[in-house]
């Protein structure tokens, strides 16, 4: 259970962004599509405002599905490695992170119930706002 000790909010971001990434560039997962944008060599990967309003036939929804996918998996990355860096440190979350990162995951889970957001991300971001709390709340008692 000592492993459990050492998991920290911020390694759980860190492996959700890397478990991103990697579906992205795996072959079952958007594969396809994560190889289109190596042929340009990730520059232009779609033709943008052009393609907007979105609309079927216009818009290629697979490549922009694809990007925000990779995308966010590469931005949680490094803000799981801040989390784990406060949280190494003994210190605390500010309460206006836990909060509004919950209900970004929230209005992500109610977009999208089916996801990993409802799976993963949700019980994630309860533990965190639980758990910083808990651990505001014992350093505030111990002063």
């Amino acid at each position: 259970m000592k492993i459990l000790q050492k998991v920290t909010n911020g390694i759980l971001l860190v492996i959700i962004g890397i478990l991103h990434t990697q579906l992205v560039v795996s072959p079952d997962g958007c594969g396809k599509q994560f190889f289109k944008f190596s042929e340009s060599y990730f520059f232009k990967i779609s033709s943008g405002l052009d393609q907007l309003p979105a609309e079927v036939g216009k818009t290629d929804f697979e490549t922009f599905a694809t990007f925000w996918f990779f995308y966010f998996g590469i931005l949680i990355i490094p803000l799981g490695l801040l989390v784990h860096s406060i949280e190494k440190s003994k210190k605390t979350l500010p309460h206006s992170f836990t909060i509004s990162y919950f209900i970004v995951v929230l209005i992500g889970c109610y977009m999208i119930p089916k996801s990993g957001m409802t799976f993963f991300m949700l019980p994630q971001a309860i533990y965190m706002l639980v758990s910083n709390y808990l651990k505001a709340r014992k350093a505030g008692s111990s002063h």
